[in-house]
């Protein structure tokens, strides 16, 4: 069951893309339980097989702090028929992921989503032509009027892919807007590093955008260039394993609420 969990979990617990990819390589166990479950514990609920909790390859048991959440971690687990898919299991990597990696160290995840607000995608602008160049305007600027109104936190930004400076007041002020507590900055790492930006990320939270506009804003030039020539059959492919990942992090804030 180790083993397993290793392989449910990845070696890049807050890299959903290497742990799905991890996953798709490793030959399927098979099922060892019955059914899946969900009981109460102190701090929250654990998932059970067969009345046994769930564990992370270090040994912890796995507890989240609302039923809801419990319950569809469990339902995962559920769904898997002769054998075991981790790929189909993306809440319970990302749970397992949090109790793992993250619950011990907030303040290094907070900073590793700190370092995306130096060269955020919402930063560096296309010139041309002049569509894409509304489009971006279209998503990003709200984004970007919100942290400088809401936040303070004004950023500077750059045609192309020129690297500028961000002022250190403006990155700080954003950072400080970051959740303390480990589910929802979790969540919070995932949705920047699928998206490339952590505005956005902090947009989510904040309830400034909505999951569908986030995700809309993060892929606003591959769009447009799909609407222009075509889409590419092996990007779309990405893009989809992309998006459960994104949609399991959504879900989590949905059911922790951001300062969970």
């Amino acid at each position: 069951m180790r083993e397993l969990f290793d392989e449910v979990v990845g070696q890049s617990p807050l890299d959903p893309q290497e742990s799905a990819r991890q996953a798709m390589r490793a030959p399927l166990r098979k099922r060892f339980y019955k059914a899946a479950g969900t009981a109460e514990a102190e701090g929250g609920f654990q998932v059970t097989l067969d009345g046994r909790p769930i564990r992370t390859p270090s040994g912890r048991v796995v507890v989240v702090p609302v039923r809801e959440l419990a319950e569809a971690v469990a339902g995962e687990w559920q769904a898997q028929g002769e054998s075991i898919d981790p790929t189909r299991m993306p809440l319970t990597r990302f749970t397992n992921s949090v109790v793992q990696s993250v619950v011990d160290r907030v303040d290094a995840v907070r900073d590793d989503i700190a370092k995306y607000l130096q060269s955020d995608l919402l930063f560096y602008r296309a010139g041309h032509p002049e569509g894409l160049v509304a489009a971006e305007a279209a998503h990003w600027d709200p984004v970007l009027d919100w942290a400088r109104d809401g936040l303070g936190a004004h950023f500077i930004l750059s045609e192309g892919i020129m690297h500028v400076a961000q002022p250190e007041a403006a990155v700080q002020a954003a950072r400080d807007a970051l959740p303390a507590g480990p589910w929802a900055v979790a969540a919070a790492h995932v949705v920047t590093t699928i998206t490339g930006s952590a505005l956005l990320a902090l947009a989510l939270l904040h309830g400034v955008r909505d999951a569908d506009q986030v995700w809309a804003a993060a892929n606003v030039d591959e769009d447009w260039n799909a609407a222009q020539w075509g889409a590419d059959e092996e990007a779309m492919s990405r893009r989809a394993a992309k998006q459960i990942d994104y949609q399991a992090a959504v879900r989590i804030l949905q059911a922790v609420g951001s300062a969970s």
